[in-house]
């Protein structure tokens, strides 16, 4: 089993060190890890061309590390999403990145689990962190939650790490993914799938 995890800001720093403290006990639990980083090349926003129904989770723009990230999505069986904090709000960065990933690789995360962290100096996290949790229920994805909502605070990755009840907040939610895909994974042995789902109706809401 493996989580990929997403740091989704353009260095390798506050969020990244949130992740990091998250896979370590991942890997005490037998789980494979990787943090995957967006960094800080040019990034794409999703142009709602529709172009990726055709590309079987993949989108039609191919110079940036939106599907670098899908292909390594698909052998993932959980995910965590980062962010730093921008005005209240996760980085435009992972925004743009999730737009485009969700909507072309959305079978690739239905019904497997996951959660999203943020991470800030002083505040906006519970802004950001249920922003991106949005993405997380429109693919019917288990979602992992803490013992406190998960977040940290710190302006560099040494304040992060004196940041005591966040980094226990990422230490629980590792263990409680951990205990998750075990869980889904014995289910498959014993014969409990994934549900299959109605998705046949879409309405507007003038009809």
């Amino acid at each position: 089993m493996k989580v990929l995890m997403v740091n989704g800001s353009s260095r390798q720093c506050c969020t990244f060190t949130a992740l990091s403290e998250i896979g370590k006990v991942l890997e005490k639990e037998g789980i494979e890890w990787e943090i995957f980083n967006i960094g800080g090349e040019p990034l794409r926003d999703c142009i709602g061309c529709g172009g990726c129904k055709n590309l079987d989770g993949a989108c039609v723009f191919n110079d940036d590390a939106v599907n670098e990230f899908l292909k390594k999505a698909r052998e993932a069986d959980g995910y965590i999403f980062g962010s730093p904090v921008y005005f209240a709000h996760p980085s435009g960065r992972i925004i743009s990145f999730l737009d485009r990933a969700f909507v072309a690789g959305k079978k690739i995360f239905t019904h497997k689990p996951a959660a999203c962290i943020t991470s800030a100096r002083r505040g906006g996290t519970t802004a950001s962190y249920d922003v991106l949790n949005k993405y997380l229920g429109i693919c019917q994805m288990p979602v992992v939650s803490s013992s406190y909502w998960n977040m940290v605070h710190g302006n560099t990755p040494e304040e992060v790490l004196k940041d005591e009840e966040g980094m226990q907040t990422m230490k629980n939610l590792g263990k409680n993914m951990a205990w998750l895909l075990k869980c889904i994974e014995f289910g498959k042995k014993n014969g409990i799938n994934a549900p299959e789902n109605i998705t046949t109706v879409r309405t507007n809401f003038i009809k």
